[in-house]
């Protein structure tokens, strides 16, 4: 089982990641989604396609733009499709 954690709280939890580039994307219904808000941040990757991204929130602490998702990747990408990655310092135990 996989947890993304951040200030020692559990974001998501799965025994279903899929690995790219080094990162695990997590099944969006396995986080917990009192953490998470939307952001406008956008970002392209030539392969995977736009990236949106979610701040993360534990309690008064906002780590902003460390979740992000592919809403429509592109074909070669549609594994990570409904899946969310973690970096700016949340870990992934």
């Amino acid at each position: 089982m996989k947890r993304a954690i951040w200030k020692d709280v559990v974001l998501a939890e799965s025994d279903a990641t899929v690995v790219v580039e080094g990162n695990h994307y997590f099944p969006r219904e396995s986080l917990h989604a009192e953490h998470f808000r939307d952001s406008a941040t956008r970002t392209t990757c030539g392969w995977k396609g736009e990236a949106s991204y979610l701040d993360v929130v534990v309690g008064e602490d906002v780590n902003r733009d460390a979740a992000w998702y592919y809403a429509d990747p592109k074909p070669a990408a549609q594994e990570i499709a409904g899946r969310v990655a973690f970096w700016r310092g949340v870990r992934v135990e």
